[in-house]
């Protein structure tokens, strides 16, 4: 949108400058053939804005809609599960539709959050965390999916705690985005890994795997909203183009910033998280990472 309002004010200055033969800044006015004129794009931009939002109505009300049914769902596996004498052919199939829950759950949970980020809507509710908590929690919360596929996990944590203000429930949203995105990018019994350092007053966490990667031309887009960072990937590993997206908006929230890198197709990617450290804590603790730098 942003582009499309550059774009009219640029054709405004055409416009004005039409009668007396000289563009914005007094130089000769650029003639463009068969140019409409500026109000009928204006009026074709804000269709498209009320179009946009729309769409982001349309979103939010899918997800609020989705979520009742799962929860219908994730209830009435909670009471099979209680339930004693379960064949273990039945025990497998409540843990398949309690893995797949928690799987919807978070694709609606994510559409309901970028929908509240495009509005302005959504908030951080700040405390004092231990990174190394909200991490345990976000592996936790993967560690199914990735035993499921048989992959390799490293996890290597500072040995003291890292303190920030953030807001626990989002940094674990992003920290399991990104877990997520790396297991779904791997094939069976692929390698994964997370380390943490801390550097120059801020926290460092780098999310490795050997995964498909990521063209060069790509790479500059992973962060845009529905684009999968795996073009090149069979359409059943693809997701649906929001979670890194997420993950970037939750990161600026929270004054960080996070960028990916892969040396290409075939050869792994990685994507670092970088965040402030409460202030207070020395710019250079140790944080016993085993990755190289």
């Amino acid at each position: 949108m942003r582009e499309i309002a550059r774009l009219i004010r640029r054709s405004a200055g055409i416009t004005a400058a039409a009668g007396n033969g000289q563009a914005s800044g007094g130089a000769p006015a650029v003639v463009v053939p068969h140019r409409r004129p500026f109000r009928e794009v204006q009026l074709w931009v804000e269709e498209l804005v009320r179009a946009d939002r729309r769409k982001d109505e349309f979103l939010a009300t899918l997800a609020h809609e989705l979520r009742n049914p799962l929860g219908a769902i994730r209830s009435a596996v909670g009471l099979l599960q209680r339930e004693q004498g379960v064949n273990p052919a039945a025990q497998r199939a409540q843990a398949l539709i309690e893995r797949q829950v928690r799987h919807m759950t978070r694709l609606i949970n994510d559409l309901l959050d970028v929908s509240r980020i495009r509005n302005g809507h959504l908030h951080l509710q700040r405390e004092r965390i231990d990174l190394r908590t909200v991490l345990h929690n976000a592996v936790e919360t993967l560690e199914p999916e990735v035993s499921e596929r048989r992959q390799q996990l490293t996890v290597a944590l500072p040995e003291s705690p890292v303190w920030l203000q953030a807001d626990p429930w989002r940094l674990e949203q992003v920290f399991v985005n990104l877990l997520a995105n790396a297991s779904r990018y791997t094939d069976a019994e692929g390698e994964l890994a997370v380390y943490v350092h801390v550097r120059n007053g801020q926290v460092v966490v780098r999310f490795r795997d050997s995964g498909i990667g990521i063209a060069s031309d790509a790479l500059p887009h992973v962060f845009d909203l529905f684009t999968q960072a795996g073009a090149a990937a069979p359409y059943s590993r693809a997701g649906l183009g929001i979670g890194l997206a997420l993950v970037r908006s939750l990161v600026a929230l929270h004054g960080g910033r996070v960028t990916a890198a892969s040396a290409g197709l075939g050869r792994g990617s990685e994507f670092t998280v970088r965040l402030p450290l409460e202030t207070g804590i020395p710019a250079d603790a140790t944080a016993g990472d085993r990755s190289p730098s």
